[in-house]
C-alpha cells in the first residue's frame, strides 16, 4: 500500500496509480496540547511504501508515526520515499557543538524502516547518514516536460557549478539545446553574487535548472541578469519548490517568464509529478 505523509498527497496518489498499488487511507490530527497524531487505520498490506515530503517539523513527526503504524499493522517491508529531505542542507557542523542535523535525521529515519528512497537530494552524501539501503533518484528531466515545445535556441543554465548536471539531465529531455552554468559567490544564506556565464543568452529561450528554490536570491539574480543581457524568455525551474518568504515575489520581480516545479514539495508551481522516476526506484528496492 502507499502512505501518504500529509504534505505528499497529490504525489502518493499519483504514485499508487503508476505502481499500481492501493493508497491507504490516513489520519491527521492534532492533539490540545500542539502534539501532532497520525494514523492508518485500514492498512492491510506485506509492504507499506510511506511518501512523505519533511517540510517542516511536524512532517518530520509525522513521518515517523506513519512508519511505525504500518509496522503496527503488520507491515513486514516498509520502503520510506522522501521527496523532499528537509535538513538535507545542514550536512555538516558549521560551529563548535553544532549538530550534523541531517545526519541525525537520517538515524531517525532508520529506525523504522527497511529502506529508503531519495530524490535529488542537495548531497548525493546524504545517503551515507542512512543506516539503510538508499536508493538516490535524478528527477530533473522532469522539468522538461512542461517547457514549451517552441523554445528558440535553447539553453539550459545551471546556476553553479554543481548543479550543471541537473541543467544536463533537462536537456537530454528536452531533446535539444545546449547547456552552462553560472559562478556563484554566497555571502550569506540571502545574499548571493551571480556572475556571467560564457554562454550567450541574448535572443534566446533559457531555462534555469537547480535542484530547490529556498530563498529565491539566486535564481532571482540569474534571471535578472539574463533578461538584461537580452533573453528572448527565461524559465525558472527546480525540482523542488520551496519558495519560503518571499521567494516567489522576487522571481516574479526579477521578470521570469514561468516557474515550474515538480511535485515533490506541493505548490501552484507543480507542473510535473515525479511519480514515474519514484516508481522505478521503488521497484529497484524491491529487487535490490
Amino acid at each position: 500500500m502507499i502512505v501518504p505523509g500529509g504534505s505528499s498527497q497529490a504525489l502518493a496518489a499519483a504514485l499508487s496509480a503508476e505502481l499500481g498499488e492501493p493508497l491507504a487511507a490516513v489520519t491527521y490530527d492534532r492533539f490540545p496540547d500542539g502534539e501532532t497524531y497520525a494514523a492508518v487505520p485500514e492498512f492491510d498490506a506485506e509492504r507499506a511504501v510511506v511518501v512523505a515530503t519533511t517540510d517542516s517539523n511536524d512532517a518530520w513527526v509525522e513521518l515517523l508515526q506513519l512508519q511505525d503504524a504500518v509496522r503496527e499493522g503488520g507491515a513486514r517491508e516498509v520502503v520510506t520515499v522522501l521527496p523532499y529531505m528537509g535538513y538535507a542542507r545542514q550536512d555538516r557542523a558549521f560551529e563548535d557543538g553544532g549538530p550534523v542535523s541531517a545526519r541525525a535525521m537520517a538515524r531517525a529515519v532508520s529506525t523504522g524502516t527497511d529502506r529508503v528512497v531519495l530524490v535529488n537530494p542537495h548531497e548525493t552524501s546524504i545517503s551515507d547518514f542512512f543506516d539503510v539501503h538508499v536508493t538516490v533518484c535524478d528527477a530533473a528531466g522532469r522539468l522538461a516536460e512542461p517547457l514549451p515545445g517552441d523554445l528558440t535556441d535553447p539553453l539550459f543554465l545551471a546556476p553553479d557549478a554543481g548543479a550543471v548536471e541537473l541543467a544536463e539531465s533537462a536537456c537530454a529531455a528536452y531533446g535539444r539545446g545546449e547547456t552552462d552554468y553560472f559562478e556563484k559567490t554566497r555571502h550569506s544564506g540571502t545574499d548571493v553574487e551571480v556572475t556571467p556565464s560564457d554562454a550567450d543568452g541574448r535572443g534566446r529561450d533559457v531555462v534555469i535548472v537547480d535542484d530547490i528554490v529556498a530563498t529565491g536570491s539566486t535564481m532571482s539574480e540569474a534571471i535578472a541578469h539574463l533578461n538584461d543581457g537580452g533573453a528572448e524568455r527565461v524559465f525558472a525551474t527546480c525540482v523542488h519548490p520551496l519558495l519560503a518568504r518571499s521567494a516567489r515575489t522576487k522571481l516574479e520581480r526579477a521578470g521570469v517568464e514561468r516557474i515550474v516545479g515538480t511535485d515533490t514539495i506541493e505548490r501552484d508551481v507543480s507542473a510535473v509529478s515525479v511519480a514515474p522516476v519514484v516508481a522505478s526506484a521503488v521497484d529497484a528496492v524491491e529487487v535490490a
